[in-house]
């Protein structure tokens, strides 16, 4: 068994117990029918966790290619300078030590000459819609140049309604779209050409380029559409990046994985490598699971009812280690818990975790409030974020808790 798999098996150990001891909980149904909810939310997250998938269109030389070694921070994708690249509409799995990407790497709109690689059908739309039949994209992303924004943009938004109907048709699914505005830094003027792109005339010709799309996409889809400028350029020397002057790619992908479901959000921000995105991701998850063991800490006889929150606080545990794209290891869990004071068996199991926790929180007698389990499972969350994802030793572990918990507990 490999570690993932070892991962998977202590967090479905662990929410199977939360299950069964919800099932004896004497707490209110309507709260044991939220943390059924966030359950199912973990379940999703951890267990079922699969690559994002995204349909990009866009024109020859709308930075396609760029864009995935970017999300990516590595070179995953090769980038055509002069000839068009992508040949068939097909589904495209980049993969890293992190994790994988799937993308419906359209053949550009309106290339001028025929792909290197090989295509089955005669139009780019007509390849791009078999793939669809075949996976349903999360989202489709529609990219254009901040140069030629407005350049046969037309043509491309009724090629890019076809797809999203027949995205409809098939999956009956309303695919999100997102509009990138690409090579930001190719704007004038061309000496501010390093992000943050503050100088005041190229921050207005950005501007400009995002309010052109937002109008075009608008009236298309005849809804509002996110549009995010972006720069994506970087340079390599082998499997080394030698240049790069990324913008905006956070902005991105924080936007991206809010309109994910549950069971691709993970993988995305674990292998973006982006720690500001890792850390929202995290949070998000943190002030999910402390407004459930909010809830029942604030029941009527919650103090039976501590392996539950104890359960759902290791859980989150487990799913930052997770996002910050470590392994899920006996020694970094042990260690993290043993920054804390908490004591845990050598052996290791999850749900041994979950009851040396229980020892941890602050109790009077058998009874937690609801305001403590909540400031307990935030400051949980916050120590998480600092040990395994901007890799604080463990004294600054124990400081983050500890500050956090005071702080919270002032506020509640």
């Amino acid at each position: 068994m490999n570690n993932e798999q070892e991962n998977k098996k202590q967090i479905e150990d662990l929410i199977k117990s939360i299950y069964e001891a919800l099932a004896k909980a004497k707490i209110p149904g309507k709260v044991k029918d939220k943390i059924r909810v966030e359950l199912d939310h973990l379940k999703s997250f951890t267990l079922d966790a699969r690559p994002a998938r995204f349909a990009i269109v866009g024109r020859r030389g709308a930075g396609k290619s760029s864009l995935i070694n970017a999300i990516f921070g590595e070179k995953r994708a090769e980038i055509g300078d002069v000839k068009a690249r992508t040949g068939a509409g097909k589904w495209h799995r980049y993969q890293s030590d992190a994790g994988a990407l799937e993308i419906l790497d359209t053949r550009g709109l309106g290339e001028a000459d025929d792909p290197e690689e090989a295509f089955s059908k005669g139009t780019a739309l007509e390849e791009v819609q078999s793939s669809i039949k075949e996976k349903c994209p999360d989202a489709i992303l529609f990219l254009s140049k901040a140069k030629e924004v407005s350049a046969r943009i037309d043509e491309d938004l009724a090629q890019l309604l076809e797809l999203k109907k027949t995205i409809q048709e098939v999956h009956e699914f309303d695919a999100p779209i997102i509009g990138v505005v690409t090579q930001v830094d190719e704007l004038s003027p061309k000496s501010a050409d390093k992000p943050p792109f503050d100088h005041p005339v190229k921050q207005e010709n950005i501007q400009e380029a995002i309010q052109v799309l937002e109008t075009k996409l608008r009236e298309a889809v005849s809804n509002p559409v996110k549009v995010i400028p972006v720069s994506a350029y970087m340079e390599f020397d082998k499997d080394d990046i030698a240049y790069d002057i990324r913008w905006n790619i956070d902005r991105l992908l924080d936007y991206l994985i809010e309109q994910l479901p549950n069971e691709a959000q993970m993988v995305l921000a674990k292998l973006s490598k982006i720690k500001s995105v890792q850390k929202k991701v995290a949070r998000r998850l943190g002030k999910s699971i402390a407004g459930i063991t909010g809830a029942i800490g604030a029941s009527p006889i919650p103090g039976p009812d501590l392996p539950i929150i104890t359960g759902l606080q290791t859980t989150m545990i487990a799913s930052i280690a997770l996002i910050s794209g470590q392994k899920l290891g006996k020694k970094s869990v042990i260690e993290f818990m043993g920054a804390l004071g908490v004591n845990v068996a050598t052996g290791f199991v999850l749900r041994q975790v979950a009851r040396q926790l229980v020892k941890f929180i602050p109790v009077a007698g058998s009874v937690i409030s609801g305001a403590i389990a909540t400031t307990g499972t935030y400051a949980l969350c916050e120590a998480a974020i600092a040990y395994f994802i901007e890799g604080k030793s463990m004294k600054q572990v124990k400081e983050t808790y500890d500050t956090e918990f005071e702080e919270k507990k002032k506020e509640q």
